[in-house]
């Protein structure tokens, strides 16, 4: 299982697109001012929906860049700001942390390997879970 579409409310649907469009996501559904739609590199999807009101952010999105540091100054080029820059964390990621134009948490992290085969993963060749036949 991979993640495939998370879609999260904006208050503004103009500021959220370009913000979207400015992180280098291709918007492939426009429906103003309620609805978008990009779509990453790799094809997962993300969407935005226009609400009245954002509540306390539950959800946070995690968007994976090979080169993280040049990602990171190029997004601040366009006068995005960042909550913090590229940090190496201790679970092997290296991360930096902004919001878009709602308050919605975003992560942009470099996992590499540590993102699917962290040392602490869960060995499920010896218990037969997580396979299919």
């Amino acid at each position: 299982m991979k993640l495939n579409q998370v879609t999260v409310g904006c208050l503004d649907y103009d500021r959220s697109v370009a913000f979207y469009q400015r992180l280098g996501l291709v918007q492939i559904v426009d429906s103003p001012p309620r609805y978008a739609r990009f779509e990453t590199p790799t094809g997962e999807t993300f969407s935005i929906h226009t609400v009245d009101k954002i509540g306390t952010a539950s959800t946070l999105i995690y968007f994976e860049c090979d080169d993280l540091d040049a990602k990171v100054a190029n997004l601040q080029s366009f006068g995005i700001p960042f909550d913090s820059l590229p940090t190496d964390q201790s679970w092997g990621w290296r991360e930096a942390r902004l919001s878009d134009p709602a308050g919605n948490p975003l992560c942009l992290f470099h996992g590499g390997d540590n993102r699917r085969f962290p040392a602490w993963r869960i060995d499920h060749s010896t218990t037969g879970k997580g396979t299919t036949s």
